[in-house]
């Protein structure tokens, strides 16, 4: 049982925490100068409060890196989670996941249906990344309309933009105990005159991970702190490994460019394979395999008065086959993306300078159920969507301001000849509500304003507001069945109108000397914010009653997101002894009462990391509240959790190869963790995995 002073003093420690984020602008500042990383994405320094953004690249990102894309951002500033098992996980940024938290893999959509579910695995394989960046504000604003999360692009630099001089590349091997997990990759650059080679292959071998406890006992809680529905677990109460927990990737991507002196043309391929568990109480497992075509050209000052032409595309062809318990194929699920996009830098025009461009994409999904070939859960749609967008960024003495504006038209057309068939429901009597299949066209303007004032040298503070507009999703219009990996029969509404969010946002930084530190306060207002709503009423799941699937129905209300968060860092990313302390909190509510589903829990972090003649030492620890701010329908709540983790590596350059042997300890304390965001079905069941030992050994030439 948890101290009730404990808890208060965590309270005061986050109040502690957060008055020192905001108080730091007024510490010395010492004369080390400041590193500068300009973003793929953005042409702002991660310095800029203009567009807050997190880059995750080197060291960094090698110790932070997971199976998944949700996995490997799950502990960043605002950045929570979803959690199904280890195979499948999207990133959660300020308490928005799914649609409003758009991918991309090198600047272009991934491809996949992961927004539709989060059982969905992304589309791309963590191991080949460089780089991962998340945007938010003006910069986001590039690539799509209604990413009001965030937008997080996955860089992997498969088409070289500048001549190697010598073949360079990396190897690295791991091997992990929780879950016999054995992983390793391969990549090498190389020219051929003015041609750039690249190839890179990954293989991700996983079994099914061992949990602390029971699947359905919260170890350490008392027997009233959450709670597993009503009926029971239905026999499924786990220990050890968890069942269908399981994950096996393995990817090869070649890409070819040629480089001259003004700029590059260059294309590339990939092919993934993933194969990974559902874990809920009713089991099963996704087989998902995409191939995708890249193509990337860039001219260099193409013409007087710009400085840049660039023409991108990318051609997706996801499959995934969903199998219940028993092996057996359920639902095949197919998605056809094309996306182009031409962008245009111009020179600086009184102090401004900037981008502007026109976006194209157009997606074909289809799912169906294996023997009947019916329609599973959303019929058959097609998506396509035209932009054009400008953004723009000037700089006068110490201040800074930037703008940014989108226009898109987005057309949701499904198959209307399909036919919806209500289904009864066990309690209350009755069936399903019905709905009427209908094409929809959406326009949507989406514009960004910010300033900074850098009031001293290396001190700034600023405000930024975003008005970001989405037009609904093919599922959330569309859907009509049942979907086992959440124990839900959803319900899309045709008549939904797009969801538009305001977003203003106060910061304040200081960015240079060794002490630094950033924090931000927002307010993200939603009207027609849509949502899954649990009705009360159960369809039946093999005829058992009690053990069927909830009816959700899309639904629209007026909804509001606030929330702060900050970080204190010493000496970070140097060499010597470096520490970080942060914390982020967000409460989401619906204006006329209640809470929003799917909330990260608050959450208080501190690292610390000593750098030295080849050695690097690190260790980590976040506690996370309580998350009893729950909907109406959740059940819980999602018990707090200590994260501790550890790392230890040693490099040393053996000819003209730098070996890395490396050791990470994750979840030292071996505490359940159960994350808020993910969905009851697995959340009840299938908690995160428990303590274990990741030994590796990379190489980089």
């Amino acid at each position: 049982m948890r101290h009730p002073n404990l808890c208060l003093g965590k309270k005061k420690l986050l109040f502690i925490l957060i008055s020192g984020l905001l108080s730091s602008v007024s510490a010395a500042q010492s004369t080390a100068p400041s590193l500068e990383i300009t973003a793929t994405g953005s042409q702002e320094a991660t310095q800029s409060i203009l567009t807050p953004t997190k880059i995750l690249q080197g060291d960094e990102l090698l110790n932070k890196l997971g199976t998944t894309l949700g996995a490997t951002l799950a502990n960043e500033l605002g950045v929570a989670a979803t959690g199904y098992g280890a195979g499948s996980s999207r990133p959660v940024i300020r308490g928005l996941e799914g649609s409003r938290v758009q991918i991309l893999q090198n600047g272009l959509s991934v491809g996949d249906v992961s927004n539709i579910s989060q059982d969905h695995a992304v589309g791309n394989n963590m191991q080949n990344a460089h780089q991962v960046e998340i945007l938010r504000g003006a910069a986001a604003l590039l690539y799509g309309s209604g990413s009001s999360g965030g937008l997080v692009n996955v860089v992997n630099d498969r088409i070289l933009t500048n001549l190697p001089d010598r073949p360079t590349g990396a190897v690295n091997t791991s091997y992990e105990t929780v879950n016999n997990g054995r992983a390793g990759s391969v990549e090498v650059d190389s020219a051929f005159g003015s041609v750039a080679v690249h190839v890179d292959t990954a293989i991700n071998n996983a079994n099914n991970y061992r949990i602390p406890g029971n699947s359905t006992q919260s170890q350490g809680e008392p027997a009233a702190g959450w709670s597993i529905p009503p009926g029971g677990d239905g026999g499924n109460n786990y220990s050890g490994k968890l069942p269908n927990s399981f994950s096996n990737q393995n990817n090869l991507g070649v890409g070819v460019s040629y480089i001259g002196q003004n700029g590059y043309t260059g294309v590339s391929v990939e092919r993934l394979n993933n194969n990974y568990g559902i874990p809920t109480p009713e089991g099963g497992s996704i087989n998902q395999s995409q191939n995708r075509y890249d193509l990337q050209h860039q001219t260099r000052d193409p013409f007087a008065g710009f400085s840049s032409f660039k023409f991108s595309a990318a051609n997706s062809n996801y499959n995934h086959t969903e199998f219940n318990n028993a092996g057996e194929a359920a639902s095949q699920w197919k998605n056809i993306a094309n996306e182009a996009r031409l962008e245009l830098a111009h020179n600086p025009i009184a102090g401004w300078k900037g981008t502007f461009g026109a976006q194209f994409s157009a997606a074909s999904l289809n799912a169906t159920e294996v023997g009947t070939g019916s329609y599973a859960i959303v019929p058959p749609t097609k998506t396509n969507s035209n932009a054009l967008f400008w953004i723009e960024e000037g700089k006068w003495n110490s201040l800074q301001g930037s703008l940014g504006l989108r226009y898109n038209n987005v057309a949701q057309n499904p198959n209307l000849g399909t036919t919806l068939e209500p289904q009864p429901t066990v309690d209350p009597a009755g069936t399903t509500p019905g709905i009427t299949l209908q094409n929809r066209k959406f326009n949507l303007m989406s514009y960004s304003a910010g300033g900074l004032w850098s009031f001293m040298q290396g001190y700034g503070t600023g405000v930024a507001y975003t008005v970001s507009q989405r037009a609904p999703s093919a599922q959330e219009l569309y859907s009509y069945g049942a979907h086992e990996s959440t124990a839900t029969f959803d319900i899309g509404n045709p008549n939904l109108t797009k969801e538009t969010s305001h977003n203003l946002e106060f910061n304040i930084q200081k960015t240079s000397g060794l002490l630094r530190s950033k924090a931000s306060i927002y307010a993200n207002r939603f009207n027609n914010y849509i949502y899954g709503y649990y009705t009360g009423s159960v369809i039946s799941n093999g005829g058992q009653e009690g053990n069927g699937f909830n009816v959700v129905t899309a639904q629209q209300a007026a909804a509001t997101i606030k929330g702060i968060e900050g970080e204190l860092t010493y000496n970070w990313q140097q060499h010597g002894v470096g520490g970080r302390v942060f914390g982020d909190a967000s409460q989401g509510t619906f204006d006329a009462g209640g809470n929003l589903p799917l909330q990260p829990a608050p959450r208080l972090g501190a690292e610390i990391a000593h750098q030295h003649n080849g050695w690097l030492t690190n260790a980590s620890y976040i506690y996370s509240y309580q998350q009893n701010r729950l909907a109406n329908w959740e059940i819980g709540p999602a018990p707090s959790y200590n994260l501790l983790n550890a790392g230890i590596s040693y490099t040393e350059r053996v000819k003209d190869v730098n070996w890395t042997v490396y050791a990470n300890l994750k979840n030292l304390l071996n505490e359940q963790i159960r994350y808020g965001t993910t969905p009851m079905a697995v959340r009840l069941y299938a908690p995160q995995p428990g303590r274990s030992l990741m030994i590796g050994l990379r190489g980089t030439f």
